[in-house]
């Protein structure tokens, strides 16, 4: 008896110094301190609604955007892979891709699929998206949400490209589902990171390392991040109609007003969408002229070989953004009309076949690479990224025009 009460009294003082120790572990334990605490809402499983879509009458310059499609899918790999760079002249693929701008291109082909309506177009982006998925990472123990996970970091541009994808398949399909893969839920934990990444201030930190600890790099910056993510943003409310995506949406674009203008296409998207799902105040209008008018300042006017189609297609793609915003809002819009057009003879005169750019291009690579866009006339090079833009700018202006027509 006395044998099994020391046995009893052991066991007990046991149980006591593990709670002590557990307990001592968990509070000296390195913790992820979130960038900012904002009560997150319950995960949307299915979407609240089917895709608003502006419809687009026939035109000259949709078979600019379905020829840019069919240079992406004719270059993709059996594994969905795009092609990131490749030099006309040599074939040589070497560079070190970006995958943000890898699930960028996987967007355009959605919207390929939506201009042309040929189904083949989003199974090729299917292809791509599930291919950059997998590059999809979750960590509860370090940081919220979902993130892209892309040279030993998480790129907040990598979520906010990732969402736009999902968007523009949406858009496309009115589909959220891949086989088994639920791509709302998975655009919604993305947005649950780009919440996370809030500073203090308003804005965004915008890259995460997600390694032991968990930290933000507060030095990094990319210039087009917090216009993009705040495009996300909506692009998750008009998705799901959760009002938190909008507050949210609202707050970071507060913020960025009281920051001095850049030719920002994501911010110039995300005023197009402000007016046809909420509204544009008069402090966006403001801001929205002002981009407009930074970007016309510095246009390219000449072809010289030197100048970047990559540049110009995202100027073409801020100011037909813009011009939808102000359509919409019955503001002056007009005057941008002469402005994009310029852009978009620029671009499309570095377009294969018809490109001016004076390469020793031969049939054979007319055929492989038609529809590719130079990145300059100095550089033989199509890159991922000019094509998207091409894709993306077009597309914008040919929905301002549909627009314009029933107004």
């Amino acid at each position: 008896m006395q044998k099994r009460f020391v046995l009893i009294v052991i066991s007990l003082l046991t149980l006591v110094f593990a709670a002590f120790f557990l307990r001592n572990g968990e509070e000296t334990s390195p913790e992820v301190q979130p960038t900012i605490e904002i009560a997150l809402p319950t995960q949307t499983a299915v979407p609240a609604h089917a895709p608003a879509i502006i419809p687009i009458g026939n035109n000259s310059l949709k078979n600019a955007v379905i020829s840019a499609g069919d240079y992406l899918v004719r270059q993709q790999l059996a594994n969905g892979e795009l092609p990131y760079q490749v030099n006309v002249l040599t074939d040589d693929r070497s560079s070190t891709p970006s995958y943000i701008r890898l699930a960028g291109g996987t967007g355009s082909l959605y919207t390929v699929c939506r201009v042309s309506g040929d189904s083949s177009y989003c199974r090729a982006g299917d292809r791509a998206l599930g291919h950059y998925l997998i590059m999809l990472l979750t960590d509860p123990e370090r940081f919220k949400g979902a993130c892209l996970y892309t040279n030993g970091i998480c790129p907040l541009g990598g979520a906010a490209a990732m969402i736009d994808a999902i968007y523009k398949r949406w858009q496309a399909t009115g589909s959220v589902m891949l086989a088994e893969r639920d791509l709302l839920a998975a655009a919604v934990d993305m947005g649950y990171f780009i919440v996370s990444m809030r500073r203090p201030d308003g804005g965004f930190y915008h890259s995460f390392d997600p390694h032991f600890e968990g930290t933000v790099d507060p030095d990094y910056v990319s210039p087009t991040f917090n216009g993009e993510s705040l495009y996300a943003l909506l692009q998750l409310y008009e998705m799901t109609d959760n009002e938190f995506w909008l507050e949210q949406a609202r707050d970071v674009n507060d913020s960025l007003l009281a920051q001095p203008a850049t030719e920002d296409y994501g911010h110039s998207y995300a005023f197009a969408m402000l007016a046809r799902l909420d509204e544009l105040t008069k402090a966006d209008y403001t801001y929205a002229r002002q981009i407009a008018d930074l970007v016309i300042a510095g246009q390219v006017r000449s072809l010289n070989p030197v100048n970047s189609s990559i540049s110009t297609a995202s100027k073409l793609e801020a100011l037909s953004a813009l011009a939808q915003a102000f359509a919409l809002a019955d503001a002056d819009h007009a005057r941008l009309e002469r402005e994009i057009r310029t852009f978009i003879t620029f671009v499309q005169a570095r377009q294969l076949p018809a490109s001016d750019c004076n390469f020793d291009i031969t049939g054979e690579m007319k055929r492989r690479y038609k529809g590719g866009v130079f990145a300059s006339c100095e550089d033989p090079s199509i890159r991922v990224d000019g094509v998207q833009r091409w894709i993306n700018g077009l597309t914008a202006y040919l929905e301002y025009q549909a627009l314009v027509g029933d107004k």
